[in-house]
């Protein structure tokens, strides 16, 4: 709704703990976290919303969504409303707030956004800066709420990039060296703490006020940063001896250890430069540069990559330098790059992107959707991206390793031919796949993806019943743990332990360190896929269509669709939707490496559905295969709840498969 920015009686906070305030006096808050959430999505809305759309963002399927729903209406009035106006307005099936006249922080710094943060002074900027109290509804989080989930994320990033924004202009208007230039480039690099701008700024900033020994420090510091981080330190580095101002120019990032494995390949990941998105005419500062932004930050997060810091690639950008010719300075293999047209009523994003030694195209896409919110749409962009992005890469990288012989193989290559041949799903090719995380592992041991790659593989010795459950269960977990200790902070590993703790049968346990993974890259798909599979079996049947349903939008084509596609069959079948359930699990066995297991899956969901002639040939398939197969090796495989085990017997005995 608009917004009015003059002062009044009523106000809501947003960015920071949400809070509402009359004439300056905090009322008490129902402790009610669906209300605050309700609160911020509708203070937000640029429309009215209906109700069906807020009962499926906010409620997992309780008894009485609605009823929830007008429970938190009824407290929000009694918050909001005053005498002789109602600011909860409904208007038949929708809902919306009326704000005008009261003061909302969000929308305030929305609104300033919206006019050019360019054209505000530095004390406009500062009485800016008062708006944020901190995050986006700081503190506030649903659990099974996966839809509400994306779009506060996307709300919380659009924030702090204007956070970071409006710290990064105001250091530029207010005097070099001065305590409150530095006290904002303190602030931003708080907030962004790898941003090589801010690095370079302040370390000019401690120049200009005559303090040589507090920039050593100030670089020495930030090189143990992106050494921990695994980001290149060199830009900064670089141009800091560039500008003739580095007192002591042999700081460099340390080494990561390697082991035995050779120094110049040992810790290798495949390098990424992600140029500025384009907007037409040029312009500079709007939805181009925040996706650009959103893209690096998700991508360096997944930890597969080593990716360019965004300022490095602005920097070339603002020069004029193109793609091609920015991948030969950043000496990477890899450049991506697009642009962004906001039309009336549609946003279309077109992306490349290209083998930097090659010049080929390795893959190019263009997304076109609604603009009803905007940021909103442009975070599903993003999410495709940058699982896209990824993908193509490990793709790319895995075709590459497959034509090189195995004794010529650094730790990265023997990583993704291990890949290769994991993702065949036969007992011959996962232990090919093993021997090949083997070396990798021998190579790098800090590789934390190699463990986690030999943790898959044990894996499914144990599921598949390939090999001693119990033993390949120890060893599953074994490796995660290596992994988990050696970079924690890679989504993979975190994903590896989830399921090796599945096998020991430590449910909660398993669940959390899945939860782990997804927190650290919301676009890891396999993660949201690990939590659909436990959920499918014996825990939130709706959480685990979710989970399912954000794999498939983040990876498409992956080669463990199947899965993700079967986990949902598995959910259906815990809800008693069997004829949805059949179909979700006949499009998981029509995937190209869908194994015996998810043909099982199919079979017992059709018995389940009435459709028993359809799940005898599949059933005859997998007997073709395992000519004993019967429902005790289904069941043995997974950990399902009782009443999930009671319909899959029944399912078999419609078969003969018992």
């Amino acid at each position: 709704m608009t917004q009015e920015l003059h002062d009044s009686g009523l106000r809501l906070r947003l960015l920071g703990p949400p809070a509402v305030l009359r004439d300056g006096v905090a009322l008490a808050l129902p402790g009610s976290r669906k209300l605050l959430a309700l609160l911020g999505y509708l203070a937000m809305a640029p429309r009215p919303v209906g109700r069906g759309r807020l009962c499926e963002l906010l409620w997992d399927v309780p008894s009485d969504p609605r009823g929830e729903l007008r429970w938190c209406l009824s407290k929000l009035r009694g918050l909001l409303d005053e005498p002789g106006r109602r600011r909860v307005v409904t208007d038949g099936d929708t809902l919306a707030l009326d704000l005008g006249g009261c003061r909302v922080d969000a929308l305030e710094v929305a609104a300033a956004e919206a006019a050019g943060l360019g054209g505000l002074d530095a004390g406009g900027l500062r009485a800016l800066l008062d708006r944020f109290g901190g995050g986006f509804l700081d503190g506030l989080e649903l659990d099974r709420c996966p839809q509400f989930g994306s779009w506060l994320l996307a709300q919380r990033r659009r924030f702090r990039a204007a956070h970071v924004t409006v710290l990064e202009r105001l250091a530029a208007l207010l005097p070099a060296g001065s305590d409150a230039a530095v006290a904002a480039l303190d602030a931003w690099l708080e907030l962004e703490p790898t941003d090589v701008r801010a690095h370079l700024a302040l370390l000019a900033a401690l120049a200009a006020r005559g303090q040589p020994a507090a920039c050593d420090a100030q670089l020495a510091a930030a090189a143990r940063l992106f050494a921990a981080e695994g980001l290149d330190f060199a830009p900064v580095r670089d141009a800091w001896r560039t500008a003739g101002r580095a007192s002591t120019p042999a700081v460099a990032a340390p080494a990561p250890e390697t082991g035995d494995a050779p120094a110049a390949t040992a810790g290798r990941r495949a390098s990424l430069a992600v140029m500025p998105m384009e907007e037409p005419g040029g312009a500079r500062g709007g939805l181009a540069d925040g996706l650009t932004h959103d893209i690096i930050t998700r991508l360096a997060r997944l930890r597969s990559l080593f990716v360019i810091a965004r300022g490095s690639v602005f920097a070339l950008a603002e020069q004029g330098v193109g793609r091609a010719e920015a991948a030969r300075r950043l000496d990477v293999d890899y450049v991506a790059g697009g642009t962004v047209r906001q039309h009336r009523d549609r946003i279309e994003v077109s992306v490349e992107l290209a083998d930097a030694r090659t010049a080929r195209i390795v893959w190019a896409e263009t997304f076109d959707h609604a603009a009803d919110g905007a940021l909103a749409v442009l975070d599903t962009i993003g999410d495709r991206i940058v699982a896209s992005i990824a993908g193509e890469i490990e793709t790319a990288e895995r075709n590459r390793a497959l034509l090189k012989p195995p004794s010529s193989l650094d730790a990265w290559e023997a990583y993704h031919r291990g890949l290769w041949h994991m993702y065949r799903f036969t007992q011959p090719e996962n232990a090919q796949a093993r021997r090949f995380f083997e070396m990798a592992v021998r190579l790098d041991p800090t590789f934390g993806r190699a463990h986690a790659g030999l943790s898959f593989t044990h894996w499914q010795s144990a599921f598949q019943h390939w090999e001693d459950r119990d033993q390949q269960a120890a060893h599953a977990f074994a490796a995660a743990r290596e992994g988990v200790l050696v970079d924690d902070r890679d989504p993979a590993v975190h994903w590896a332990m989830g399921r090796a703790l599945w096998l020991r049968g430590g449910r909660d346990e398993a669940v959390a360190e899945l939860e782990r993974a997804v927190d650290l890259s919301p676009n890891f798909a396999l993660g949201h896929y690990a939590l659909s599979f436990v959920h499918s079996q014996s825990g939130d049947p709706a959480a685990a269509i979710g989970s399912s349903d954000l794999s498939r939008n983040l990876s498409p084509f992956d080669p463990l669709l199947f899965g993700f596609l079967g986990t949902r069959a598995m959910a259906h079948v815990r809800l008693g939707e069997f004829a949805e359930a059949a179909q979700w699990a006949v499009k998981a066995a029509s995937r190209p490496n869908a194994h015996p297991t998810i043909l099982a899956i199919t079979a017992l969901c059709l018995a389940l559905a009435g459709r028993t002639d359809d799940g005898k040939a599949y059933a005859a398939a997998i007997r073709r295969t395992l000519p004993g197969y019967g429902v005790e090796d289904f069941l043995r495989s997974f950990q399902f709840a009782p009443d999930a085990v009671a319909l899959y017997r029944q399912g078999a005995r419609n078969l003969g498969l018992e």
